[in-house]
């Protein structure tokens, strides 16, 4: 089923909000579109889309996303969504914001009489603003932008840099997303943009169409991030909205397998049967990597490195170590203290513990601590058919 077939098949609703992320966002120096950056472990789509899917009133969601990232964008769209996933539009944007919303306004299914048009990258604007944009639009019938008084002295100049004349700020208004318009009036304003038209924002097509536009109070939080200076500002907005100290669990279990030898926690172990898995089986690794991962809301190893990535197969536990660590480190977390718990038959763990301890705690830049015990008979570990491990990890953010 098409994503436009699932939006028809379920209850049509009245509004509609457009999110685009089909930009470049070439002034972050980032190699990835700028709605594709990860800020405190989620992207910036996922930021934004919070808000959307908070809204009291169901709405179709339309993310218009580049063409090399539509399947990214329809999971993060999905996975943000939840349980009302059959309201998500993913379509491909344009070579212009213009032609990007064109294709978004576009995919809006029938019964919608309110749109909203949002940046991506205004990812902290919180749900009371799409409130007041969308409350006025049904009031009034009017193009709605949410905006904030200007608090600089503006100054206008020439090309020589002199000052020509300082503006009165007080008429002057700083300019945000969600911009909210009646649909029908909406559509008919894009299909009337002359071709050689320069818009810079939803609002002055809208104006240009003849029809009124307001304002209604925006947020400091729906600052647009554009440069790495606002990208630091976001991680700091993040790390200020979580606790800093944060625990997590992680739990891996792998059968012996004789053909193969054996590493466990990122230890080579001659003369002992290996573990079965995709990679080297090391379990200590793997659960010391569900453990950080929950720790920092990132979700877990087989999401994370999937056995159908072909960079892990047969990689050893320090690869799992560094490239979560890494994870964690572009979510802002810092690793404070791991410990495990091995429970085996074999191999005998404690002639090697403290060498294990010194490889995880270098690796981690954290102390590591790792216990072992047996299972007294009980279970797949006591009938040695395999080694479980259970890891606990503290970080900070």
């Amino acid at each position: 089923m098409t994503d436009s077939a699932a939006v028809s098949s379920a209850l049509s609703p009245r509004l509609a909000v457009v999110v685009v992320a089909a930009g470049s966002g070439t002034r972050l120096g980032r190699a990835e579109p700028k709605a594709f950056v990860a800020v405190g472990g989620h992207t910036l789509l996922e930021h934004a889309l919070d808000a959307v899917f908070s809204l009291a009133e169901p709405a179709q969601v339309v993310v218009v996303a580049p063409a090399s990232h539509r399947d990214e964008a329809r999971t993060i769209a999905l996975r943000s969504a939840g349980a009302a996933r059959d309201a998500v539009t993913v379509v491909v944007g344009g070579d212009s914001r213009l032609a990007s919303v064109r294709a978004g306004v576009a995919a809006i299914g029938a019964g919608v009489d309110t749109v909203l048009i949002h940046d991506a990258a205004r990812a902290f604007t919180p749900v009371e603003v799409f409130d007041r944009v969308v409350a006025r639009v049904r009031a009034d019938r009017v193009g709605v932008i949410p905006a904030l008084p200007v608090v600089d002295t503006i100054a206008r100049r020439a090309p020589d840099g002199a000052v020509v004349e300082q503006i009165d700020r007080a008429q002057l208004a700083s300019i945000q997303t969600p911009q909210g318009f009646p649909l029908d009036q909406y559509r008919a304003a894009l299909e009337a943009v002359a071709p050689d038209a320069e818009h810079t924002d939803d609002a002055s097509v809208h104006a240009a169409a003849g029809h009124p536009v307001v304002t209604v109070l925006g947020d400091d939080r729906a600052f647009k991030v554009t440069t790495p200076w606002d990208l630091r500002r976001a991680q700091q907005l993040v790390a200020d909205d979580r606790p800093s100290l944060r625990t997590g669990v992680g739990i891996d279990v792998h059968a012996y397998d004789d053909a193969r030898p054996l590493w466990l926690g990122g230890l080579y172990w001659p003369d002992e049967p290996g573990l079965a898995g995709h990679s080297d089986g090391d379990a200590i690794s793997h659960a010391i990597c569900d453990a950080l991962l929950s720790a920092a809301g990132l979700g877990d190893i087989g999401s994370r490195f999937g056995v159908d990535d072909p960079r892990f197969a047969d990689a050893r536990g320090e690869v799992f170590l560094i490239a979560t660590l890494e994870l964690l480190r572009d979510a802002g977390f810092d690793v404070l203290n791991v410990a495990v718990q091995v429970v085996a038959q074999r191999p005998r763990f404690a002639a090697r513990r403290h060498e294990v301890e010194a490889l995880l705690s270098r690796v981690l830049g954290a102390p590591v601590s790792v216990a072992a015990t047996t299972s007294d008979g009980l279970g797949f570990t006591g009938r040695a058919e395999g080694v479980a491990a259970v890891a606990t990890a503290l970080v900070r953010s």
